[in-house]
């Protein structure tokens, strides 16, 4: 699964964008690269039923913003991303590629 694709996954599940729930994650003190990635992934298990791989991909958007690294982009891989940076805004609003 790629990263977007795991965005997209907690989108459906959650009902909220990822830019939401960073939003949610500022107002409870979680953001940068020195947050907690336990304490996100216990909030989001609490509060949004996410399991850790999930919540991990969360984790690396609210610690590092929406650029991952271009190991994988088109690498063609289960695991290929279309860009190195990530769409935030709900999968109703994201751009063709």
């Amino acid at each position: 699964m790629s990263f977007q694709a795991y965005l997209d996954t907690i989108e459906a599940r959650t009902g909220r964008t990822p830019r939401q729930l960073v939003q949610q994650a500022k107002e409870r003190g979680f953001e940068g690269p020195d947050a907690s990635a336990g304490e996100i992934v216990a909030w989001l298990k609490e509060e949004h039923d996410l399991g850790r791989g999930h919540a991990m991909a969360l984790v690396h958007v609210i610690r590092n913003g929406p650029t991952i690294s271009g190991k994988h982009v088109g690498s063609g891989g289960t695991h290929a991303d279309a860009s190195t940076e990530l769409w935030l805004d709900g999968v109703a609003t994201k751009p063709a590629p």
